[in-house]
Parts: C-alpha cells; structure tokens; sequence
C-alpha cells in the first residue's frame, strides 16, 4: 500500500469537550456518498477501510486518511475525494446517523458477522470494561479542559498585546496576492484538524502540508493571538474569491482558534507553528512578534509561563490516562474479536470494495 497520505483527525478531544466534524466531512447535495460503518469494538471497521484504501489506490484514487484520535494507529474514517466518497466509524463518540438514507448514505453493519451467543455470555464483563473505559476518557477530558483554560488564558493574554488591526490587514493584502479569483467560483468549506490529544501523545501530521502543498507560508505564533486573525482573514479572501478550501481547527480550543487554511487547487498553505506543531524550515516564515508590543508584554511573562508549564503537566496527565483507557478498550476489544467471523467479512469486504470504488468511477 502507498505510503504517504495525507492525514487529519475528524474529531478532537478538546478543552470544549469531543468535538466531531464526521457528519460534515462529505456533502450529500454535491454528489457526494457516505458509508457509515456501524459495530463495536474490535469487529473490524479499520481493517474494512484500510482494506479499501489497498483497493483504491490500486485503482490510482488519492485516499486521505482519517486516524482514530483514541488509537492513532486505527482509522475512523477514510476520505476518496476522486469518486466523493468517505467511510466513517459512526459509532460513539462520534455517532453519524444517515440523513438521505439509500440516496445519499449507506450504513454497513458489521454487528451481523458476530455471534451474539458469545457477547451475551461476556455480558457482564463487556459492560464492567465499558464504564472503566468511559470513566478513564471522562477524567481525561477534565485534565484537558484545565490545560484549555490556561491556553486560553495566554490567547486572550497575548491578543491584549497585539495590533490585531495590523495583522488582519497584512493577512487580507497577503491573501489578495497570492489567491487570484477563481474562474469556477465553487466556494466550499471542509473543516478537521491535523493535530490532536492521544494516547500517544499530541500528534501532529506537519507532513499533511509539508509533503502535499508547494507554497506554504508559516505564521510562528506560540499563543495563537495574531495568527488567529491572520487564519480568518485569508479564510474569508479564500472563500470570496470561490475556493475550495480546507480550515483545521486547534485541536484543543476548536471554537476559538483556527490554526491553519489550506487551498488544495492552488496548493498553497497558510499554518500557524507553535509547540506542539511544527513545519519544515525551508517554508516562508512570518513572526506573530511584528505584531506584538513585545516589552509591554513582558510585564505578564511570569503568568504566561506558569500557565504554559501548567497546561504542559495536565495535558501529560490527559495524555497518560487516555493510554490507561486504551488499554481497558483493547480488553473490550478481545471479547468482540472472539466472537466476529472475520473470513466471512474479508469476503464481504471484497465484494464491497468493488461496489464502492466503482461509484461515480
């Protein structure tokens, strides 16, 4: 299988709790499907897709890839823009339910390879494991929401100290330059994320932009304040003048910042580089410092860096108890394994395969 892919999470698990762009990330009224597989834990719906990402781009599709932001070496969605389709995990924490079932959407149900006999005789200990799992993701989510107030705290900080004027300006005569108008005018917004709290650790896939878009301009910004105007700026130039783009969000406080604006037909870029994301030297480089009043900002040095180093030990926390949940979910995982016949969904897969490539093909 190819490898090198594009990658995004669909979902994060952030400050503001899980936040999920799977039911948005294909669009019923522009010909795009949707296959939504649904099952538990361990009955296959990874594998499904990385086998039909084997079989697309055997076919020559581009596949993008959508990892699991709880297991970052499973997938949750898969994304073939060539013949607009996706397939997604629909099931919890970010449930997808069809809106146009049969004309738009399709649910596979891999709930009927297993045997029921054997789940209902593990009955208790599935749903002992579940809680444990529930409560550990619960505990995690609140390390993460501490570490998001202190974020937030030096995003707010940091804004008081920028000329947010000066940099919406330079953002918008920027943008203006380097997006001409687009003689097609299809204007349309995707938004995910490329980085992420897991159990791994805050995953960042840099090489999404690094590897894919030739013109990328990087906005060096630790707390966010100027670049944040600067993403929402080339956001709106982008879309007035009739791209396609892609806006992914800050992983850990999605509604209020937006770290970068990709425009695939143009491959161009436009990121924000802080900690925990970092891009290749050789790109265009801009310092949020020329908007910033930098010696006034000194006198709030300490609390920021208090709440950097504070938000750094809680997201470690978030980042260890989410290991701690995986763990509980792979034991979850061993009762469903044992109960799937997994022959008889290869050979479903394979004859699925096929029926979803040749859509709109």
């Amino acid at each position: 299988m190819k490898s090198d892919f594009s990658k995004y999470f669909l979902g994060a698990n952030s400050a503001e709790g899980f936040v999920s762009h799977f039911g948005d990330s294909f669009d019923c009224f522009d010909g795009w499907r949707g296959i939504i597989i649904k099952g538990g834990p361990g009955t296959g719906k990874s594998s499904f897709m990385k086998y039909i990402t084997a079989k697309a781009v055997d076919a020559g599709y581009e596949v993008e890839l959508c990892p699991c932001s709880s297991d970052p070496d499973s997938l949750d969605g898969i994304i073939i823009k060539d013949i607009k389709t996706v397939v997604l995990d629909g099931t919890s924490p970010h449930v997808v339910e069809p809106v146009y079932p049969g004309a738009s959407e399709e649910i596979i149900n891999l709930g009927e390879f297993w045997n029921g006999e054997k789940l209902r005789a593990a009955a208790d200990q599935i749903i002992y494991v579940t809680k444990q799992n529930k409560k550990l993701h619960k505990t995690a989510s609140a390390y993460i929401s501490a570490a998001g107030e202190l974020v937030y705290d030096n995003l707010k900080l940091s804004q008081q100290f920028t000329n947010l004027k000066k940099a919406e300006q330079f953002a918008t005569k920027m943008a203006s330059r380097l997006i001409p108008k687009n003689k097609k005018y299809a204007p349309k917004e995707w938004v995910r994320f490329i980085g992420g709290v897991t159990p791994k650790g805050v995953i960042a896939y840099s090489d999404t932009v690094d590897k894919f878009y030739k013109n990328v301009i990087v906005i060096d910004d630790k707390y966010g304040g100027a670049s944040n105007e600067i993403m929402t700026a080339v956001r709106k130039v982008a879309l007035t003048r009739g791209y396609e783009i892609i806006s992914l969000k800050n992983p850990f406080l999605p509604s209020k910042i937006m770290d970068h604006i990709l425009i695939p037909e143009l491959s161009l870029a436009f990121v924000r580089e802080y900690e925990y994301m970092h891009f290749e030297d050789t790109h265009r480089r801009i310092h949020a410092r020329r908007f910033t009043d930098v010696n006034l900002m000194r006198s709030v040095r300490g609390r920021m860096l208090f709440n950097r180093r504070t938000a750094r030990e809680l997201l470690l926390g978030a980042i260890q108890t989410l290991a701690q949940a995986k763990q509980v979910h792979d034991k979850m995982e061993k009762y469903y394994i044992d109960a799937m016949d997994f022959d008889a969904i290869a050979r479903y897969a394979e004859k699925k395969a096929d029926d979803i490539l040749m859509h709109n093909a």
